[in-house]
């Protein structure tokens, strides 16, 4: 039975990570075509627009991963009743319920895969591909661990994080003099952009909490502000660089971001869905390998095999999609959230089950 239990699964798991790659790489071509008219800004070579298509390979891998468990089980399963082989495991004593078992063990392989994924890799590849892709094409930005430098005029300008809403975190700006010669250092806890003007050239920060240090010829100068208004001509797509999309962030981060808008008394729906999603989401690896089975046909002789391969497919693009529908229904209806981040995995569930229990009648 173990042997047994060993041999199924890794032919499933094959399977799948083919898929995988398949899925993948379909998605790096089209990214590939989205870039390609963007070569020759700045320094953004092929080589560079490649490194970064790579960059989106693991959130591309997180997304697909429910999607590829359902189409690399489906070829999988259907091989397996080609040629036989699924009939001789039901004829040799192995029950209905021990195959739903190999199943869930080979869906939760790849439930433990997209957990992984999603909270230690997307988060910080995601944003890391946008720094590098502005670096790459405008040349006064720099990146790194302390966030982003840029330059205007004789300053230079670090923001070490941004927040979901666009609030900007830990402000440095370095002003020298014509000689480019340091002149005064401004640090700031917190600035926001002016919504009348984040679409314009010059969008004025508004800085609280403001220390300036001015190096003069023979003694520095400190001050304290409690609000500084700075005429930074800095749009929005350039700050957009540390904007991290709640689909993007960590249980962790979405947990703490949560917090912070509660107390600051802001809407929380949409990062609260992103929270249940990122619970829901495992569970519709192993889902997918039971709507498999389901879409499996029992004989290969028959003439819809590749109908019923083809159903499976489509079924496995209407789940892909149907997240996002529930997730703007949730925000446009006021449909609870935990309720659109779970529906789609219970209504596909309950569907595995019921084309399974006809399948068994049968």
């Amino acid at each position: 039975m173990r042997l047994l239990n060993r041999y199924v699964i890794r032919q499933l798991t094959i399977s799948t990570v083919y898929t995988l790659l398949a899925l993948i790489s379909l998605y790096a071509f089209f990214d590939v075509m989205g870039e390609i008219n963007h070569v020759g800004d700045g320094s953004y070579s092929t080589l560079k627009m490649l490194q970064y298509v790579l960059l989106l390979v693991p959130g591309h891998a997180y997304e697909l991963m429910p999607l590829a468990v359902l189409v690399g089980a489906l070829v999988c399963l259907s091989q397996m009743v080609n040629h036989s082989e699924l009939v001789v495991i039901k004829t040799s004593g192995i029950s209905l319920a021990n195959i739903i078992s190999m199943l869930l063990q080979f869906g939760l392989i790849f439930a433990v895969l997209a957990i992984l994924i999603g909270e230690f890799v997307v988060p910080n590849s995601g944003s890391y591909a946008e720094q590098f892709r502005l670096n790459a094409r405008q040349n006064t930005i720099s990146s790194g661990k302390s966030g982003i430098w840029l330059k205007q005029g004789q300053d230079i300008i670090n923001v070490a994080d941004m927040l979901p809403d666009g609030t900007l975190k830990n402000i440095n700006i370095y002003r020298h003099d014509t000689q480019f010669h340091l002149s005064e250092t401004i640090h700031a806890d917190v600035a926001t952009l002016d919504l009348g003007a984040r679409t314009q050239q010059a969008a004025p920060w508004h800085m609280r909490n403001v220390m300036r240090t001015e190096l003069l010829k023979e003694h520095t100068r400190i001050s304290h502000d409690a609000r500084l208004d700075w005429p930074v001509s800095i749009n929005q797509q350039l700050l957009n660089v540390l904007l991290v999309e709640p689909e993007q962030m960590s249980i962790t981060e979405l947990s703490t971001y949560i917090q912070h808008l509660k107390d600051n008394h802001q809407q929380t729906k949409r990062y609260e869905l992103a929270w249940w999603r990122k619970l829901a989401y495992p569970l519709a690896c192993l889902v997918m390998a039971l709507v498999a089975l389901a879409f499996t046909p029992q004989q290969g002789r028959h003439g819809n095999m590749g109908l019923k391969l083809f159903a499976g497919v489509c079924l496995g693009l209407c789940f892909h999609f149907a997240g996002r529908l529930f997730g703007f229904t949730s925000q446009l209806y006021g449909v609870p959230v935990i309720i659109a981040a779970f529906l789609p995995t219970i209504l596909f569930l309950l569907l595995a089950v019921f084309l399974i229990r006809q399948q068994e009648k049968r």
